[in-house]
């Protein structure tokens, strides 16, 4: 199968879905093909990438990091889980399918997807709990999904900030998150320097202090006051600056380089732009959000944005939320003196509103582990049918 410029179009089955404050493609595994090459090809066809304009206008995406993105869903065989979840974040103006990591928001909808085709057995009425092997970083995910009638709920009274619509709630626990080093799951630890603060030395930027994490995806965390940033910025704010996109990819490659992920900032910047994600936090202060909404500081326990593929999220990403937790209950990290204790449930004031997630964490004597991450989301399908791709059999 390749990608043809003429003779006839391929029908390709999918769902179109939204998960969390995500949207994105979903497959069967067994509607693609095999080849990893041309298994990319077909996919970045599909989203409309690449696209020099930067709008996807020719394909599935939706012209941001939250609205590029592939999921493939295949029956497990894995001892424990039910279903097999591989995610891939789709670049816009470049020829890249990112397979690092993974999607905490598209994991809401993983669930439903697998019940809807029935990959796995669900009560008639209750909650069906999914068992979901996570492939980019080798982790499992339980989803606990509402069933009403024999098919998923998926209209609710659930609100979601950074979603216009309620829905309904869709329970994640992200077991053992730390440790993954962003794409076999094997091999990472959760500090992978072994220190909750490591100085980088930027170049034309200077030395920055960091939290580098492994926990749901590979992250880097700093004080929105190392940049002379508040942490109440919003997409405007961060987006529109140039100078600013770039010292923060110059710290994202740096931090990436020195928790092994790459050997030089060039690649990380090349080949590696889904992880490690970048955030950087504030203390707790009044600010309003994207829509207008008034969110007073005694409603929050810290500030965080997170950078998602270059630019400013426009909520928080799934995976963020679960670092920003497991950093939460962990003394000495850039989160937990922020905030001037460990928490081992946070409420973070992010562009859209706020969001509220719990991470079961304990210190061993091999250094701090995290037992799981909790939160709350929601999903819907938008869109079932084929998409339409040109390709050549």
């Amino acid at each position: 199968m390749q990608v043809s410029t003429s003779g006839k179009q391929v029908e390709i089955p999918a769902v179109y879905m939204r998960g969390g404050t995500s949207k994105g493609v979903f497959f069967l595994k067994e509607n693609l093909p095999d080849d990893p090459n041309i298994l990319d090809e077909v996919l970045l066809r599909c989203i409309g990438s690449p696209d020099p304009y930067g709008q996807q206008i020719d394909g599935m995406g939706g012209a941001t990091s939250s609205t590029s993105k592939v999921v493939i869903i295949s029956k497990s065989n894995r001892p424990g889980c039910d279903v097999n979840y591989r995610f891939g974040q789709v670049a816009i103006g470049k020829p890249l399918v990112d397979w690092s990591g993974n999607c905490g928001n598209l994991t809401s909808a993983v669930g439903p997807f697998a019940i809807s085709k029935g990959l796995i057995d669900a009560p008639y009425n209750g909650i069906a709990t999914v068992n979901i092997w996570q492939e980019n970083i080798g982790k499992k995910i339980i989803a606990h999904v509402p069933v009403q009638n024999g098919e998923v709920q998926e209209l609710g009274e659930f609100v979601l900030d950074g979603v216009a619509f309620p829905a309904a709630e869709i329970k994640l626990e992200f077991i053992e998150p730390g440790g993954s080093d962003g794409e076999s799951g094997e091999g990472g630890c959760m500090l992978p320097t072994g220190n909750v603060i490591d100085r980088l030395q930027i170049p034309e930027i200077g030395e920055i202090e960091v939290t580098l994490l492994n926990a749901g995806n590979p992250a880097i965390f700093i004080a929105a006051s190392s940049l002379g940033l508040t942490g109440k910025e919003l997409q405007k704010d961060i987006n529109e600056n140039q100078e600013l996109l770039t010292q923060l990819e110059m710290i994202r490659a740096h931090g990436a380089v020195a928790m092994g992920l790459g050997n030089s900032v060039e690649f990380i910047s090349s080949h590696r732009q889904h992880t490690p994600k970048i955030a950087f936090f504030g203390e707790q202060a009044d600010y309003k959000t994207s829509d207008g909404k008034e969110i007073q500081k005694e409603d929050i326990d810290i500030l965080a944005r997170i950078l998602s593929m270059g630019k400013l999220h426009h909520a928080m990403t799934g995976t963020g939320a679960v670092a920003i937790a497991t950093a939460a209950s962990i003394p000495g990290t850039i989160v937990s003196n922020i905030l001037g204790r460990t928490m081992s449930e946070i409420r973070f004031g992010h562009p859209s509103g706020s969001l509220v997630v719990g991470a079961d964490s304990k210190q061993t004597e091999a250094g701090w582990s995290v037992r799981k991450v909790m939160m709350s989301r929601s999903a819907r399908r938008i869109m079932e049918g084929s998409i339409l791709v040109p390709l050549q059999k």
